[in-house]
């Protein structure tokens, strides 16, 4: 199919607010693709080539776009630069530009989606002397036979801006709709996608046998999405919901899947990243493990041999340093405390309950390296709970997590199958993870600085977009305030990301990457937040306070707007 009738559909789609009308839309350019093209179109709809345990990255910034657009069109990179700030956008701008060009090529064609991909790839790949020469060489080959919607979305896509209101989410409805006309296949096509974290290759699958996308299978290094945990205000509510449970204790640490089959291993972050390199100790324990193939999940964190005690989050994240390994695992030498299994030689084990699961890892880890089991008890009151959390604090850990013993692992899901329950932070009744997308210039003290506060914003999983909780202005260092400037401004944009609801606007939008744990007094219903809004009124975080990055997490890992409803009926009922 031609690249340029997939554009003119995504052009309609930007115009779009419904979901149901853009996934009717999505799923029409479905129906018109081969198997190879649907899973091509998909990467490229989320921004990427592959998925992220690849390690394949476009590794193009916005001066290469415009070399590339220079290159194709006769204008001075200056002269593009200066379209580019007026618009802000570098889509419209290299739309405009392709229309008007000084030049006209030599050798043009018409592009296929199989074309822009694999010129995409080509770019990716280069690497070494002369890569960025080879980068912008493919990209203006792409330019020289685009017409200007085309044009629009190649540079976005690279850039990663797509700036359409599509998410994971919305592709997912949109292949059932593209076979059913409806919604009803979305629960096979969800946990195909939770067992392998690649869109693509469900798509390219459905549309190949979609009768059979149901007996989607758990293979090896291809990472499954992490259980997610509800959570509830104290332990009595927690046994309420559970009954008898298992409690663990919530390691402050950064989530880690493990896999292994023979010497192999790989080891991912909760951001499907390939973490192995950077952990040769953890991944020379694993080695010796006496199982052929195996997956499971831990939490990794370091520890004071001297001290006896658990460092914190950020000194544990020294850890994902990519240099200086033999200095870093001497100074913070890494446990990883395993708490729960997915695979083992040949088996599935994310069907079976979760005290199968339990008895199944006390089995393989009863060693005492730097693999060790999660502390676990079984609680047959509210007071078992009770203790078990008290224990965990008094560790200096973050709290606990229940476990139902008769759940099975539900991937990419959050559910009462686990439920959190965390220790409090200075007044705080709890924290949420939340995605940064905007800042604010600093006033008064701060003005040094050049910063503010941030924006943050909460996950709508059904309408698939982003929604605004809170202005978060303390519980910042003077240090990371200077260090917040420097980040965010590499990822400053003119106009908010498309799958944004907000009301109330930064000083600066920026890209939606980095995560942000916040902690609060209350939860509000306010004029000025979207989250949840009904009748122009939204949640809101009362006294939000900054307490750290989450560079673990991914921006769909965050706190639902839904868990934020939640919460605040939890509290409403609690202050009665």
């Amino acid at each position: 199919m031609l690249f340029r009738d997939i554009c003119k559909v995504l052009l309609e789609i930007e115009g779009k607010s419904g979901r149901i009308e853009i996934t009717q839309m999505l799923a029409e350019i479905y129906n018109r693709l081969s198997p190879s093209e649907a899973e091509k179109i998909t990467y490229l709809l989320q921004g990427k080539l592959k998925p992220e345990y690849y390690g394949i990255d476009f590794g193009i910034g916005e001066k290469f776009v415009i070399a590339a657009l220079a290159n194709a069109t006769g204008y001075h990179e200056n002269e593009i630069a200066a379209i580019y700030s007026k618009k802000g956008d570098i889509g419209e701008t290299a739309n405009e530009l392709i229309g008007v060009k000084r030049q006209k090529s030599l050798y043009s064609k018409e592009l296929t989606i199989e074309d822009v991909y694999n010129s995409m790839m080509k770019m990716a790949s280069a690497s070494g002397e002369g890569s960025q020469t080879t980068k912008i060489r493919s990209l203006s080959e792409l330019f020289n036979s685009t017409t200007p919607p085309e044009a629009k979305y190649i540079s976005r896509i690279v850039l990663n801006k797509l700036r359409l209101k599509i998410g994971d989410s919305t592709i997912l409805d949109a292949l059932s709709w593209a076979k059913k006309g409806d919604k009803t296949l979305r629960e096979y096509l969800e946990r195909a996608y939770n067992l392998s974290s690649d869109l693509g290759l469900v798509a390219r699958v459905f549309f190949s046998d979609s009768e059979n996308i149901g007996n989607f299978k758990i293979n090896v290094f291809m990472p499954v999405r992490p259980a997610l945990a509800e959570r509830l205000n104290n332990a009595e509510e927690i046994f309420k919901k559970l009954g008898g449970c298992g409690v663990e204790y919530k390691y402050d640490g950064f989530r880690i899947q493990v896999h292994k089959r023979g010497d192999q291993v790989m080891i991912f972050s909760r951001k499907m990243e390939n973490m192995g390199p950077i952990f040769p100790d953890i991944v020379e324990s694993v080695k010796k493990l006496k199982h052929k193939e195996i997956i499971f999940e831990g939490e990794a964190l370091a520890f004071n041999e001297k001290e006896n005690r658990f460092y914190s989050f950020q000194e544990t994240m020294h850890r994902r340093r990519k240099y200086g390994l033999e200095a870093a695992s001497k100074s913070w030498p890494l446990h990883v405390y395993v708490f729960d299994l997915m695979y083992l030689d040949g088996k599935d084990y994310t069907m079976l309950p979760m005290q199968d699961r339990r008895k199944a890892i006390e089995k393989i880890f009863p060693f005492g390296n730097n693999l060790k089991l999660s502390e676990w008890r079984l609680a047959r009151s509210p007071e078992d709970i009770q203790k078990v959390f008290d224990d965990a604090v008094g560790k200096r850990l973050e709290g606990i997590i229940a476990k139902n013993m008769r759940a099975p692992y539900t991937a990419g899901k959050r559910d009462f199958a686990w439920i959190k329950l965390k220790k409090s932070y200075g007044k705080a009744v709890d924290t949420v993870d939340a995605v940064i997308v905007g800042y604010y210039l600093g006033k008064g003290s701060r003005t040094k600085f050049g910063f503010g506060g941030i924006l943050c914003a909460v996950y709508n999983e059904d309408k698939d977009v982003f929604e605004t909780i809170a202005k978060v202005g303390s519980g910042f260092t003077e240090e990371e305030m200077a260090g917040f400037k420097e980040k965010l401004d590499t990822e400053k944009i003119i106009e908010p990301n498309a799958n944004l609801s907000f009301n109330v606007k930064p000083d600066f939008w920026i890209n939606m990457k980095y995560v942000a744990e916040i902690a609060f007094d209350d939860i509000t219903v306010s004029s000025q937040h979207t989250c949840m809004e009904k009748d122009g009124r939204g949640f809101a975080l009362r006294f939000p306070r900054f307490v750290k990055l989450r560079e673990d997490k991914d921006i769909y890992e965050i706190t639902t707007s839904s868990e934020v409803r939640d919460m605040f009926k939890l509290m409403k009922g609690a202050r009665r």
